[in-house]
């Protein structure tokens, strides 16, 4: 028996509509809609059409509805600017994750979170709170994901190939999901992921659809990232473009946001806030116009997780490569590789044995 959610959900996942959907079975949209309203059964030709297109196994198709994420608890950055089929394939992608997810939670305990609440606190007092919380003091923050994903944060990725979606969160069964979206800058990601967290700390209860929450979250990951006092501390007045280079090193984060944070601190003026802007802007024409593909100017290494390290390490010596997990959930190992792009590096794995001769 085909259920129609887990076709909704490959649907989704492709970014097809009922109509895409339906010629690319080859039967008419009317079959399609009846199908995803519970009213009519698919024809029999359609399935291994459907499996020939997304390379999803049968099995997949006949296991109980998926749990997709509830879009009113989504966080969505840019949700304005993003087009419905990009955010369905977003969602459609979480849905995913959560099978895959609870597969791993089955072999291996991974930390239980310990965010805090900070519902009625400023976003720089929420920032603060939560790294005292953490015992992290003022210093910067080395490795963001691994951050998170110590203190029980589920982090995957999203290569939606799109400027207008960056990262979304939620909570699901008292546990926080990150997604992020990874064909961005490594400085992008990092300042993404300290938006979502925003979000979870911030947002749980009330939501974030209200007018400030984007802008709340900004603040939080800002603060976050930056403490004003370690900014205060480690910058001079007036810093100018080569300096911002320079110094964003130490925060991992962008010019612009280095630049933005300075600006709020007053430690530049209305005058050199702007101007940075436009040399900025002006270097990364330079760079463009010799042929470099570069959004940030000496941008640095992606961040990657310690603990999907570790786990696939540990599966890699019980014999349980990625396709084998793949072949038991019933979906492409893209799907799954998709989900851990630039964040799962690859697992450094035991040395073969010589034998000497």
């Amino acid at each position: 028996m085909i259920n129609p959610d887990r076709v909704e959900l490959v649907r989704k996942r492709f970014g097809l509509t009922k109509s895409g959907l339906a010629e690319a079975l080859g039967v008419d949209r009317r079959t399609i809609q009846r199908f995803e309203a519970g009213t009519h059964d698919l024809p029999e030709a359609c399935l291994p059409r459907l499996c020939a297109y997304s390379g999803f196994a049968p099995e997949f198709f006949s296991r109980p509805s998926p749990e997709f994420p509830n879009p009113d608890c989504v966080s969505f950055r840019s949700l304005r600017s993003l087009t419905a089929s990009k955010r369905d394939a977003a969602v459609a992608a979480g849905a995913l994750a959560f099978e895959f997810d609870d597969w791993v939670a089955e072999q291996y305990e991974r930390p239980e979170h310990d965010l805090i609440q900070a519902d009625d606190m400023t976003p720089a007092a929420a920032a603060a709170q939560l790294r005292a919380h953490w015992g992290m003091g003022l210093r910067p923050i080395g490795n963001v994901v691994n951050l998170l994903e110590a203190h029980g944060i589920r982090v995957f990725s999203l290569v939606e190939e799109t400027r207008h979606l960056d990262a979304y969160s939620l909570w699901r069964n008292d546990k926080p999901y990150i997604f992020l979206n990874t064909t961005k800058t490594a400085e992008r990601s990092r300042y993404d992921a300290c938006h979502e967290l925003g979000h979870l700390v911030m947002h749980r209860h009330k939501g974030s659809g209200h007018p400030s929450a984007e802008d709340e979250a900004n603040e939080f990951a800002s603060a976050f990232l930056m403490p004003a006092d370690d900014l205060l501390a480690e910058t001079s007045w007036g810093m100018t473009l080569p300096d911002l280079i320079k110094h964003k090193r130490r925060w991992g984060v962008s010019v612009s946001a280095l630049n933005r944070s300075l600006y709020k601190i007053g430690r530049l003026s209305d005058w050199a806030y702007r101007g940075n802007y436009i040399a900025l802007n002006k270097h990364l024409k330079e760079l463009r116009d010799r042929g470099l593909a570069i959004d940030e100017p000496e941008t640095m290494p992606r961040e990657t997780s310690q603990i999907w390290a570790k786990i696939f390490r540990d599966l890699w010596v019980r014999g349980m490569p990625l396709a084998r997990i793949a072949m038991q959930l019933h979906v492409p190992e893209k799907q799954l590789n998709d989900l851990l792009f630039g964040i799962a590096a690859a697992p450094q794995l035991p040395a073969k044995p010589q034998f000497s001769t």
